[in-house]
């Protein structure tokens, strides 16, 4: 099967960065045995090189994937990012977006230990030091009752900086302060997805890697990347509060 060609942020002889779309694996994975898709073959097939993913971007979750183009620069660039994961010196800075439920504080910092596995139960498992910080960009308000008690909901867009990389950090981090991600069906709230989805016309997990920042892994140049959220993005104004 032909697909659009992935759009490329940055190249160079070291790396790559590309905007991955929402519901495109970055790799093949147990976890999601019945995929026939996945980015890193697509960008292979597009190149007619290797590619290595030097981090991972949840299948929902949109925007800016690193990749390396040799194996001595992609052992590089994951060292970095194991380091900065474990909340360590840090040459390396995330920015995302996402909707999340209610209205939280404008702006703040989580410490909430994490499970390693998010696919077990946390009980009995070693809890990971994480850290992420948000700010509230724009409060929504959706005139549909998705929860008996009110008649309009509470949403906001937030952009969110994790400041260690926990799996599922983002999405296990606002569901611990009662402010679950719209679309997400691990650990956000079922009926209130699928009520939000009805509404405004996308059903999609609302987490967008918008910008990494980090050293480059040979030249030491600062680089930044960004991808631009798609244009399903700008159709949360239309419920700014």
């Amino acid at each position: 099967m032909a697909h659009t060609p992935l759009p490329l942020i940055h190249q160079d002889t070291q790396l790559l960065a590309v905007h991955k779309p929402a519901g495109l694996l970055v790799h093949r994975s147990a976890l999601d045995a019945h995929a026939g898709d996945d980015l890193v073959t697509r960008l292979r097939r597009q190149t007619g090189a290797a590619v290595w993913p030097v981090h991972r971007l949840d299948k929902g979750c949109s925007g800016v994937l690193l990749l390396a183009r040799d194996a001595s620069t992609a052992q590089q660039l994951g060292a970095m990012f194991a380091a900065a994961s474990q909340g360590e010196q840090r040459p390396i800075d995330k920015r995302y977006l996402a909707v999340v439920r209610g209205w939280p504080a404008e702006t703040g910092e989580t410490t909430q230990p994490l499970a390693r596995d998010p696919e077990q139960p946390s009980a009995g498992q070693p809890l990971l030091p994480a850290c992420t910080r948000w700010r509230v960009l724009q409060r929504l308000l959706l005139p549909i009752a998705s929860d008996g008690r009110h008649a309009d909901t509470r949403l906001a867009l937030v952009e969110v900086q994790p400041l260690t990389g926990r799996r599922h950090q983002i999405r296990r981090h606002f569901k611990s302060l009662a402010h679950p991600l719209i679309g997400d069906a691990t650990h956000g709230k079922g009926p209130l997805n699928r009520a939000v989805a009805a509404h405004v016309g996308h059903g999609r997990l609302w987490l967008h890697a918008l910008q990494l920042e980090l050293p480059h892994p040979v030249s030491g140049m600062p680089l930044r990347l960004r991808a631009e959220p798609e244009a399903a993005w700008q159709d949360w104004a239309r419920w700014a509060a």
